[in-house]
């Protein structure tokens, strides 16, 4: 069963991974790119920002679930995941609005070079794959998220199932046992009663034993005095 710790690292990793990623476009890629690639590359920027944006929503879903007295150490994880966040979005907003001023798209002088236009036409193609792979990888996190989500949810009812099994079978031992109890006291009471009757039988029984010895030495005495 997943516990909030593993599922908090897990997506903490994931998060990692595209944080990697988002900094590698920004400090590498993007500076040395211009026109439509620069722009192309700013665009998967801005989808793997929103999914790491996802990420930081689960990761603080997630701590909620860890006990307080552990979470200290996953609470410092978070904010700084959080700070990273923030300042690659303030970089990838800078690096947009100096593409904008540039005006690369609409002012950079045309080719007439087929060949030129071939580049581009290139380039513009593996921009597009490259958001379509951005788009299923993201998809494939969502799913991954999903069944995950699915198998804690299953765990919990197994859970529950378990607990109220348990619940009805305490119940039942608990019905015996009063069953038990109330059929010991009947038996208790009978005994009681039984002994109270052997006490009268036998009371009476040397009553009338002494009754006999007393007719017995009564009669002795007057044979003796005859």
């Amino acid at each position: 069963m997943s516990t909030p710790e593993s599922l908090f690292d897990a997506y903490h990793q994931d998060y990692q991974q595209l944080i990697g990623s988002v900094r590698t476009k920004l400090e590498k890629d993007v500076p040395e790119q211009r026109g439509e690639q620069r722009k192309a590359t700013l665009r998967r920027v801005e989808i793997e920002l929103d999914e790491a944006d996802d990420i930081i929503s689960q990761l603080e879903s997630e701590i909620q679930g860890i006990p307080t007295s552990g979470r200290s150490q996953y609470t410092t994880r978070l904010k700084q995941a959080k700070l990273d966040l923030n300042r690659y979005k303030k970089i990838a907003k800078d690096e947009h609005a100096q593409t904008s001023r540039a005006n690369i798209r609409f002012d950079a002088p045309r080719s007439d070079d087929p060949y030129d236009e071939r580049a581009n036409e290139r380039t513009r193609l593996l921009a597009g794959h490259q958001t379509l792979s951005d788009g299923s990888r993201r998809l494939e996190n969502s799913t991954r998220l999903a069944l995950e989500t699915e198998d804690i949810g299953a765990d919990i009812l197994v859970s529950l199932r378990r607990q109220r099994e348990q619940i009805e079978n305490t119940s039942n031992t608990l019905n015996q046992a009063d069953a038990s109890i109330d059929r010991a006291s009947g038996t208790i009471h009978k005994m009681i009663r039984q002994m109270h009757k052997q006490r009268f039988i036998i009371a009476g029984i040397v009553l009338v034993l002494i009754a006999v010895v007393v007719l017995i030495l009564y009669f002795k005495l007057i044979y003796h005095r005859r």
